[in-house]
C-alpha cells in the first residue's frame, strides 16, 4: 500500500466531506485493507455519470489495496429512499428492483474491478427480520433525531404528509452497515444524514464506527442543475459513443475541471496538472474536452470506438457533412385535408423527439433539418415531396434519421 499521507491525499480529491477525517487517517494507518460501502436502490435501470462519481471514487479505493462492498437495496428499494424528496416516493416491486440490478451492476462493472468487489442484497437480512429484530434496531433512533434530516423537517414544517415507513429508510441503511462491518460508507451530498446515522447505530451496538465521506453532485451539460435524465443534461453510461462525445463536447468551459476530476479515469495529480493548466490561461479548452470524450467513451465502450466518435464528431461538426450511419426508420406519412404533413408528428415516430411539443419546440429554436435544410420556425406542416424515402431527418446537432 501506499504511504497513508499519500493514500489521503488520493481519497480526499473531489471528496466534499469526510466525518471524521482524522479518523479515516488513523484506519488506513493500521495497513490493513478497509471495507468500503456503497448502498444503491436501482431504481432506474440506467446510469448517467452522476450515478458514477461514487463509483470512481471507490474504484480509487480498490487501486489503492481496499476492498468495495456494493450493497444493493432490494430490501430498503421496498421503502423507498427519502432523501431530498419533498413527497414519498413510490415503492418498487421486487421483480422492478431485480431488473434494475441487473443493469445497473453490469454498467457499475465497467467503472469497479470485479475481481475485488463484493455485492450483497440487503434482503437477505431485511426480509427475514422479526419484529423484536427491528424494534431493538429502531429503538437505537429517536424520533427527535429522525426529524433532524432537512427533508424530514421541510416536509413536517410545511404539513406534507410524511409516511411511517420513511422513518425506516435511514435505520435500514445504518443496519446494512453493521451486517458488512463498513470501515468507510461512500454516497452523495443528501445522503450525509443517512451515513452518520450507520456510525450511530455502529457505535451504539459496540462496533468502531465507519466513516462517512460524501462526494458533490454532478452539474449536467448545461453546467447549473444537478445531471438527470428529467432536465435532458445527462451523459448515459449507456449512451452510443458518438452521442457521448458529442454531448460531452456540449459541456460548459467552466466545468471542465469538475468533469475531470469526479468523471474520468485520470489520476488526481493528472487532473491537478489539468486544474492548473486552466488556471493559468495554457490549457486549450476545446482539446481538453476532446481528450475528455475520449476518455469517457474508452471507459464505457473501447478505444476503438472512442477513435470512431471523434471522427464521426468532425464529420459532422467540423466538416459539416452527414453521418456516416444513419439509422432507416420506417414511418407512416398521413396527409391531412390540406394536403399536407404534420412533421411534429413524423418526427417523434421517428425517435428524434419525445414528444410532438417538443419537436415543435425543435421547429420552432431552428434545431430541425430536412436533408441539410432548416425548417423555419412554425412551419409545423410540410409538403409529401419534402418527406420521401431516403430524406435525412436532423433534430440538434446528434440526432438523425432517414426514411425508409
Amino acid at each position: 500500500m501506499l504511504p497513508v499521507d499519500e493514500q489521503m491525499r488520493i481519497i480526499t480529491s473531489g471528496a466534499a466531506k469526510i466525518v471524521p477525517e482524522a479518523d479515516l487517517k488513523k484506519k488506513l494507518e493500521r495497513g490493513v485493507p478497509l471495507n468500503i460501502k456503497l448502498g444503491v436502490d436501482p431504481t432506474s435501470p440506467d446510469l448517467h455519470l452522476g450515478h458514477a462519481v461514487p463509483l470512481r471514487k471507490m474504484r480509487q479505493f480498490q487501486d489503492l489495496g481496499h476492498r468495495v462492498t456494493l450493497i444493493i437495496g432490494n430490501g430498503t428499494a421496498t421503502i423507498g429512499d427519502p432523501s431530498g424528496k419533498n413527497s414519498t416516493r413510490p415503492q418498487l416491486t421486487q421483480e422492478e428492483v431485480e431488473a434494475n440490478a441487473a443493469t445497473y451492476v453490469a454498467q457499475a462493472m465497467k467503472i469497479l474491478d470485479p475481481e475485488k468487489t463484493t455485492i450483497v442484497h440487503n434482503g437477505d437480512w431485511m426480509f427475514p427480520m422479526g419484529l423484536a429484530e427491528l424494534l431493538s434496531i429502531a429503538s437505537k433512533f429517536t424520533v427527535a433525531r429522525i426529524l433532524e434530516r432537512d427533508d424530514f423537517t421541510k416536509r413536517y414544517q410545511s404539513q406534507t404528509p410524511i409516511a411511517l415507513h420513511e422513518f425506516l429508510y435511514p435505520i435500514m441503511q445504518a443496519y446494512d452497515s453493521v451486517k458488512i462491518e463498513a470501515d468507510v460508507e461512500m454516497g452523495g451530498n443528501d445522503q450525509l444524514f443517512n451515513l452518520l446515522a450507520g456510525r450511530e447505530l455502529m457505535e451504539k451496538m459496540g462496533m468502531e464506527p465507519q466513516i462517512a465521506l460524501t462526494m458533490p453532485l454532478l452539474e449536467g451539460t448545461d453546467g447549473t442543475r444537478k445531471m438527470s435524465k428529467s432536465y435532458g443534461n445527462y451523459i448515459g453510461l449507456t449512451d452510443e459513443p458518438a452521442d457521448m462525445f458529442g454531448k460531452t463536447m456540449s459541456i460548459p468551459d467552466e466545468m471542465i475541471g469538475k468533469y475531470y476530476r469526479l468523471a474520468s479515469s485520470l489520476s488526481p495529480e493528472e487532473v491537478d496538472k489539468i486544474d492548473a493548466a486552466l488556471a493559468d490561461g495554457s490549457a486549450n479548452p476545446y482539446e481538453l474536452k476532446r481528450a475528455l470524450g475520449r476518455d469517457l467513451v474508452t471507459t464505457y465502450h473501447s478505444a476503438e470506438a472512442a477513435v470512431a466518435a471523434e471522427a464521426e464528431f468532425d464529420q459532422v461538426h467540423k466538416n459539416r457533412e452527414m453521418p456516416s450511419d444513419i439509422a432507416e426508420v420506417a414511418v407512416e406519412i398521413v396527409v391531412n385535408d390540406e394536403g399536407l404533413v404534420y412533421l411534429p408528428a413524423v418526427l417523434q415516430a421517428a425517435g428524434l423527439a419525445p414528444s410532438a411539443g417538443q419537436a415543435r419546440r425543435d421547429i420552432d429554436g431552428g434545431g430541425v433539418k430536412l436533408d441539410g435544410e432548416a425548417v423555419a420556425p412554425k412551419a409545423y406542416n410540410v409538403d409529401p415531396a419534402a418527406l420521401k424515402p431516403g430524406t435525412v431527418l436532423q433534430v440538434g446537432k446528434r440526432h438523425f434519421a432517414r426514411l425508409a
